[in-house]
């Protein structure tokens, strides 16, 4: 691989835009993983950057609280020498009373050639798309999609599974107001992974069936003959406290404990994020070797290096 370049070969996205991955093909996952595995060895250089987006300028837009996606995103567009800009509602116009799409046209005269955005409502994203005429990431809006971390859990599984087809995985939590239940629901069915979602029936969204997902609410059911378990954070600050009894009792009925991973010894547990110690996940579950969040983390730079770069390209 050269310094500067990443070889896709001829291969391109057919889209402008990520917005979600319930329109991407098969082809098109399999690109982005592909060239996030070659990132991931530049990652792993003493000097980790490529002048590859050198002069392309990216605005960051995050109107809601987060991390690891926003330091994820500035470390990738930093690492491909892009120029970025950071725009939170917090102290900006919005606070004032200005609306996305003056935002929008504000960011648009800069002469941006990218954004990437995070939002509370759903459809943002796409809304954006036809405020700017650069391309737009999709960085998690409402409860629809949050495609970048689906296809960091694509990539963590690729690690440990030649294949997706027939691979049994089960998302396990809050699948109601789960963006990343979605993405990963739509990308899983699409690579032939046979997908069971498992929660409480106040936090199951009516009629999930149709996308193609076995549902349960027996925890035992989902990790029985599990190969992966992608478990969620009980997203309180979504649905406030009317819809689960008691963190406790959620714990007791939909947490995984060391005993879970003694009886299904094949099982790798993966976690988008921040984890809720003793919720979702006991804290011997967090240390465990099969535990890959801390392997999720270092792939979130790979694949946002990996998708900046194709859809720029």
């Amino acid at each position: 691989m050269e310094a500067t370049t990443v070889k896709s070969g001829s291969k391109v996205l057919r889209h402008k835009h990520l917005l979600g991955l319930s329109t991407y093909s098969v082809e098109e996952i399999s690109l982005i993983l592909e060239t996030a595995k070659e990132f991931r060895q530049i990652l792993e250089r003493p000097i980790k950057r490529v002048p590859t987006l050198r002069g392309f300028t990216i605005v960051n837009l995050f109107f809601e609280p987060s991390t690891r996606t926003r330091i994820s995103f500035e470390l990738a567009e930093k690492r491909l020498s892009a120029d970025l800009i950071n725009f939170g509602g917090t102290g900006s116009s919005l606070s004032k009373g200005e609306t996305l799409r003056d935002t929008a046209q504000n960011i648009e005269a800069m002469k941006v050639d990218m954004a990437v955005i995070r939002h509370q409502s759903p459809g943002a994203a796409h809304f954006l798309t036809r405020c700017i005429k650069g391309s737009v990431i999709n960085a998690g809006d409402g409860s629809h999609e949050h495609p970048t971390q689906a296809l960091i859990d694509l990539l963590t599984i690729s690690e440990h599974y030649q294949s997706f087809s027939g691979l049994n995985v089960s998302i396990i939590g809050d699948i109601a107001h789960s963006r990343v239940a979605r993405s990963n629901i739509f990308a899983l069915n699409k690579l032939g992974a046979h997908v069971t979602v498992c929660g409480p029936k106040t936090l199951m969204p009516a009629q999930i069936e149709k996308l193609g997902v076995n549902v349960t609410h027996r925890l035992e059911d989902a990790l029985d003959v599990c190969d992966v378990a992608i478990t969620l954070r009980i997203q309180r600050e979504r649905f406030g406290a009317s819809l689960v009894p008691s963190l406790r009792e959620y714990h007791a009925m939909y947490g995984l404990t060391s005993d879970h991973l003694e009886r299904n010894q094949n099982l790798i547990v993966l976690h988008p994020g921040p984890v809720n110690r003793g919720v979702e996940l006991d804290d011997d579950v967090v240390e465990h070797e099969r535990a890959v969040i801390l392997d999720q983390v270092t792939n979130g730079v790979a694949i946002r290096m990996a998708v900046i770069y194709l859809l720029a390209s």
